[in-house]
């Protein structure tokens, strides 16, 4: 499920790109000089123009009859395109490591290293208190092992016959795949791997795990099939985050990073904040939910006809996939809702260009870091 037609991710240069925002556009002139410029400023006019345009083309929406069957079917939907594309539609991310240092091997050990010495006079309880349960008293035992957070390939203490039951699946805290691993990643709508294999070519940390789940059979299937697919190293399962009767293959408060590209856009609105609260569970206290995707009045939004509106800011694709467009403010408020804090919220307003054809593309994306506090007191 994730991605977007056509998807909103920098080009890598040399296997990596400087980090957004650091070509500006001074000199109209040379427009078409380099193919993307960051942070581009709108003019008064443009962004009413585009206020316009989406008013213009949400008047007309979808019948109520359709917007059941784009619901119902999404899976069916998601897994037309993937076999109609395979893994040849988008580029594999290689700019994510430019973007979203913690998925970088040599950031891991850093990372949690900080988060210790920021918070460990105040805010990390005594090891071995159950007053938060069992799924905390791990946790907090991982927390107050320094071992653990110098990242040695060792197994946190785990209390005998603890386990946690998630949904109707019952998961054992020392049995779940990938349970021995000192940093675990999880991406949500990982389409057919383009951020978990150059994740695994580039981290060779051998205590990370990573899991990658997708709404698309057919998607995971291609994840499994890749050469490049190691199940020593990764996990791959079908899941839709806005079932909340399915469970995912871990314990609550094991994961150190999860990611979300290109993917909470494609979910209707109604259910994100479930959604979105359901994976904060998973995180570790001081672990962090990556996001990028697409802003308000994004081109691809200013490109949708009339008729194809489902609801405010969420369309309908020619192909049956939804979309919806976000701001700065919607996103904090998911992810605070869920009990997570700000780490970075920002817009990345980009200039892409066609030399060839002379033309311009305005792109409008938001990335987001929030983490989940170390004394946490999620539900």
């Amino acid at each position: 499920m994730a991605g977007a037609h056509p998807e909103g991710g920098p080009a890598a240069f040399g296997g990596k790109r400087p980090q957004f925002g650091s070509r500006l556009l001074s000199d109209p002139a040379r427009v078409f000089h380099h193919n993307a410029w960051d942070n581009v400023e709108w003019s008064e006019e443009q962004a009413a123009a585009a206020e316009r345009k989406v008013q213009e083309n949400s008047t007309q929406r979808v019948c109520p009859e359709k917007q059941v069957d784009y619901e119902i079917n999404a899976h069916k939907y998601w897994n037309d395109f993937y076999k109609i594309h395979e893994n040849g539609f988008f580029k594999d991310r290689h700019w994510l490591f430019t973007e979203f240092p913690e998925l970088a091997p040599s950031q891991n050990q850093s990372h949690l290293k900080d988060l210790f010495l920021e918070n460990k006079r105040s805010e990390i309880p005594e090891c071995g208190s159950s007053e938060n349960g069992p799924g905390l008293i791990i946790e907090e035992q991982h927390k107050c092992s320094l071992n653990s957070l110098e990242h040695k390939t060792q197994t946190p203490p785990v209390e005998e016959n603890v386990t946690q039951k998630l949904g109707h699946l019952e998961i054992c805290t020392d049995e779940f795949p990938g349970s021995s691993a000192t940093y675990r990643i999880l991406e949500v709508g990982c389409g057919v791997g383009n951020t978990v294999f150059p994740i695994l070519q580039t981290n060779n940390d051998p205590g990370l795990f990573v899991y990658c789940c997708d709404f698309s059979s057919t998607a995971i299937e291609l994840v499994q099939t890749n050469s490049e697919y190691d199940p020593t190293r990764c996990f791959a399962f079908v899941h839709d985050l806005c079932d909340e009767d399915q469970s995912y293959p871990v314990p609550r408060d094991s994961l150190d990073v999860i990611i979300l590209i290109f993917v909470l856009s494609a979910v209707d609105p109604n259910k994100m904040q479930k959604a979105i609260n359901r994976l904060s569970r998973l995180l570790k206290p001081g672990g962090i939910m990556l996001l990028r995707d697409y802003g308000r009045y994004d081109m691809a939004q200013l490109r949708f006809k009339k008729g194809q509106c489902l609801s405010g800011n969420f369309y309908v694709r020619g192909d049956g996939t939804r979309v919806y467009f976000f701001t700065q403010d919607e996103l904090d408020t998911l992810f605070t809702t869920a009990g997570l804090e700000k780490v970075q919220n920002l817009v990345d307003r980009r200039l892409q260009v066609n030399r060839g054809k002379q033309l311009t593309m305005y792109r409008v994306w938001i990335q987001c870091k929030y983490r989940k506090p170390l004394a946490s007191n999620t539900g």
